[in-house]
């Protein structure tokens, strides 16, 4: 038996929490793109995620996930609520599997949040509290199984080093379903339905980043040269799909947008986290630039099939995600890979239909299932708030609360203060 790595353990815990972070910071993210009335109720999807998946993840999700591989396709339940899981107990690398639990912990809680971005302003609180663990459950945690738990597509030979198709597909194609179950939001796309707040933006986008080390680098499970290399090509691939965006966007609208660049990068973390250790820091920088380009390509795609994707999670997410996944069967580098190798590195199309057929069936499979369940909450308890409640704002009508006070009435009163009576004056009427 291996002996323990304390730096290993070290790293692996730190990209926990690392990883822990994006959650806050893509509900601030999400947050900023949404209209003022529904910024609270973004915030609180995602906090959610946080709330249920831990306790989903420790009953059965992580034995699901990893017991095994029934038939190739999903785990055992022979660790439910981690049994056989101590503190001496240690994963395939040499680190606790306690510290191997709450990394992957933390993938599953940011993929399902990620999927809030795609019915923003009008997924109703006890719908989306219901698909959350039921999504995670019947999709997430199989397919992890599939990728990562020696199931099928492991089996297959397709690479995926972080989760672009286990995370970021599997998102995008559940978004796209569930914003084909619940509709249009009111007046879309005819009323102009703008970020309130683009610091918010940033801000988020800038937690997802440094985050991101943690996801990718982090997935190495160890302090080591691997890590290393997924660190930097997540640095420059991000950078580049940004300048790859800010392209677009001054071609089509002659000037580059904040929206944009923070859109870029995430479209950039998106591609780059599957191949993040399978290419070198040219090809990072490659598939940058072309996801940073495709993804806000991809944008108006909406427009043009009519659904309403509410914050663009299919063109960043799943288009990002299937850029990223096909274009290691393009430019994977045996130096990195050890010995699977890209079209471009003379290895032919063997590895490029191998992740072409991955993410296919990933989409496919978290469609129609997230669409089936999204039918099914809707027919129940209902999966979409009533007209009047998404005019008048979302945040009022499912929280009681608003994120801003924009009213001078009440303007530095508190609950112990009435508002005070309004004064006579010599215009008031009837003086």
């Amino acid at each position: 038996m291996p002996e323990l790595s304390a730096g290993d353990t070290a790293w692996v815990l730190t990209s926990a929490a690392l990883v822990l972070l994006m959650t806050p910071g893509l509900a601030f993210f999400y947050g900023g793109m949404v209209r003022a009335k529904a910024v609270l109720n973004m915030l609180m999807m995602s906090f959610l995620c946080l709330a249920i998946v831990p306790v989903v993840w420790v009953l059965w999700g992580y034995s699901l996930a990893f017991d095994g591989s029934n038939g190739n396709l999903i785990g055992g339940l022979g660790k439910f609520g981690l049994d056989g899981v101590g503190v001496d107990s240690m994963a395939a690398a040499p680190i606790p599997e306690f510290a191997f639990v709450a990394f992957q912990a933390v993938f599953a809680i940011i993929t399902v949040a990620l999927i809030s971005g795609a019915v923003a302003e009008r997924a109703s609180f006890r719908g989306w509290a219901l698909f959350v663990p039921l999504w995670v459950t019947i999709v997430y945690f199989p397919v992890a199984n599939w990728v990562w738990g020696g199931g099928w597509i492991f089996d297959l030979g397709a690479l995926d080093f972080a989760g672009g198709t286990v995370v970021h597909i599997n998102a995008g194609a559940a978004g796209l379903a569930l914003a084909l179950v619940l509709g249009k939001r009111v007046g879309w796309p005819k009323q102009p339905m703008r970020p309130h707040n683009l610091p918010f933006v940033l801000l988020g986008a800038g937690l997802l980043w440094f985050g991101w080390f943690g996801f990718n680098a982090g997935s190495a499970l160890g302090a080591n040269g691997l890590a290393s290399a997924a660190f930097v090509n997540t640095m420059v691939a991000t950078a580049a799909a940004v300048l790859g965006w800010l392209l677009v966007d001054v071609v089509k609208q002659k000037h580059s947008t904040t929206l944009g660049a923070a859109s870029g990068a995430i479209a950039g973390l998106v591609a780059i986290t599957p191949a993040c250790a399978f290419v070198s820091p040219v090809g990072a920088i490659v598939i940058g630039v072309v996801a940073g380009a495709v993804c806000a390509l991809c944008v108006g795609l909406k427009y043009r099939f009519g659904y309403d994707d509410s914050l663009d999670v299919v063109a960043v997410h799943l288009v990002g995600g299937v850029v990223g996944t096909l274009m290691i069967g393009l430019l994977a580098s045996a130096d990195f890979t050890g010995e699977a190798e890209g079209l471009f590195y003379g290895g032919g199309v063997d590895l490029l239909w191998r992740q072409a057929v991955a993410a296919a069936v990933v989409i496919v499979f978290s469609f129609v299932v997230a669409f089936a369940l999204g039918k099914i909450i809707d027919r129940t308890v209902g999966f979409r708030v009533s007209e009047e409640e998404e005019v008048d704002g979302i945040d009022l009508g499912s929280h009681l609360e608003t994120a801003y006070e924009l009213t001078s009435t009440s303007a530095g009163l508190t609950r112990a203060q009435p508002a005070p009576a309004p004064v006579r004056t010599e215009t008031t009427q009837g003086a």
